[in-house]
């Protein structure tokens, strides 16, 4: 018998662009071929809809619902003293979603919903309360079950507390970024009881670093969490050609890229601290050196940068790897955060030399000097910046064993059995 699975995830898992739909894509796609799986998402209003997207390739079922209209600054202040809930937790708040679920589950019988991301924890936490989850529960000392409640399983993409907590001590040092200080200390203190509510709810969670798994064990050490990482579709990324490019940016030879979705918070501090601190010491030294911010939906501070010398703001580019590519060093200088970074791994499949944060490749097993450079504050940032544009051997060799790293551990083929393994003990075995 085919066992069938329910993912709910915050967006259309395609086009795979950035962090959340990567991850959401690579293990529907990886999963597809033994179990029947079932995709109920938002659709934001300038999406493609999913049924004109490879995804009903591997979904039976695929069912969107518009997400919410984003809420004004006002609304979230006031929800942010009022309400005992997280931001995340009210961002995507749809009756239109519940509803849509709650039909799905009277039609269908699932052995396991799988909820992706704690912007979708409402969701989990609802279903807990539904007829079915209730009724299985007073009945769960019978032999048999008339109806059987599926397993519920969360993939938390990030430690979100944990998050929060590092927004607040990064921006309290800032006199002008107090009021963004003020908001993760009233959010960090939110997203600590509920992110351990929802991990309490749930059958198994996944975490997707060791790092991770202890920030969320500290919430509760009798939690079941097993770690399932960030992957990386290798053979995409070889593919690349920048000769075979006709279309390939050039930013000239002493280039360093940093990417993401440029509204996320913690790539908006990067880029203004990178852009700040750390550029004009590089440039001191090699005055062409350029910084070049490459992501969607670039926030307004993030724009206000490209008037700085030696900064460019693309926007969004149809494919991230000639902008990969177009580096000489690609940086990572995250200071706040929490998961693991997709762009990481991303980067070192095309063999491109690194420097970052500790914090920016947290919860991957990399050494200083073997796979990439690490640098934590702005003076050691620009030196190892310098090192590796004066030394085009070692970015060669930085940059091959950055590859062989994430072949050896982190391709989607060799990532996916260990979820697989996971519905195995909650005693879902796939049809392989």
């Amino acid at each position: 018998m085919t066992r069938r699975l329910l993912f709910l995830t915050p967006q259309v898992p395609y086009p795979p662009h950035q962090g959340t739909t990567i991850r959401n894509y690579n293990l529907l796609a990886n999963l597809a071929g033994d179990y029947e799986i079932h995709l109920l998402c938002f659709q934001n209003s300038g999406d493609n809809p999913p049924d004109n997207s490879p995804l009903p390739h591997y979904c039976s079922v695929v069912e969107s619902v518009l997400a919410p209209e984003p809420r004004s600054l006002l609304n979230r202040a006031f929800k942010t003293v009022v309400s005992p809930s997280p931001d995340m937790g009210l961002r995507l708040a749809s009756k239109t979603f519940q509803a849509q679920l709650g039909m799905l589950l009277e039609r269908y019988r699932y052995d396991v919903v799988q909820i992706e991301g704690i912007e979708m924890a409402p969701y989990g936490l609802w279903l807990v309360q539904h007829p079915l989850w209730r009724y299985a529960q007073q009945k769960e000392n019978l032999p048999t079950i008339p109806i059987g409640r599926p397993h519920l399983v969360f993939d938390d993409h990030n430690a979100e507390y944990v998050l929060q907590q590092r927004a607040w001590e990064t921006d309290r040092l800032k006199p002008t970024r107090w009021h963004a200080a003020a908001y993760s200390l009233v959010q960090w203190d939110k997203l600590r009881r509920y992110e351990r509510q929802i991990c309490q709810q749930a059958d198994r969670v996944i975490a997707v670093s060791e790092a991770d798994r202890d920030a969320l064990l500290r919430l509760d050490p009798k939690l079941d969490i097993t770690v399932i990482p960030n992957g990386v579709d290798l053979d995409y990324y070889a593919a690349y050609s920048r000769e075979r490019d006709s279309q390939a940016p050039d930013y000239g030879p002493n280039a360093l890229v940093f990417t993401g979705k440029m509204d996320f918070r913690p790539n908006v501090d990067a880029v203004t601290w990178f852009a700040h601190e750390v550029l004009p010491l590089i440039r001191r030294k090699v005055n062409d050196a350029t910084f070049v911010i490459v992501g969607k939906e670039p926030h307004a501070r993030v724009q206000e940068l490209a008037s700085q010398p030696g900064v460019a703001v693309t926007g969004f580019v149809p494919d991230i790897r000639a902008h990969i590519a177009a580096a000489a060093v690609y940086v990572v200088p995250l200071r706040m955060g929490g998961g693991t970074r997709l762009k990481v791994l991303e980067a070192m499949a095309m063999r491109s030399a690194m420097v970052s944060t500790r914090l920016g490749c947290e919860g991957f097993p990399l050494f200083n000097g073997r796979e990439l450079l690490f640098a934590d504050d702005a003076e050691a940032f620009a030196q190892s910046v310098l090192a590796l544009l004066q030394d085009p051997d070692q970015r060669a060799r930085l940059g091959e064993a950055g590859r062989q790293f994430v072949q050896a551990h982190y391709g989607w083929q060799a990532i996916v059995p260990k979820l697989k393994a996971v519905y195995h003990d909650l005693g879902v075995n796939g049809d392989s």
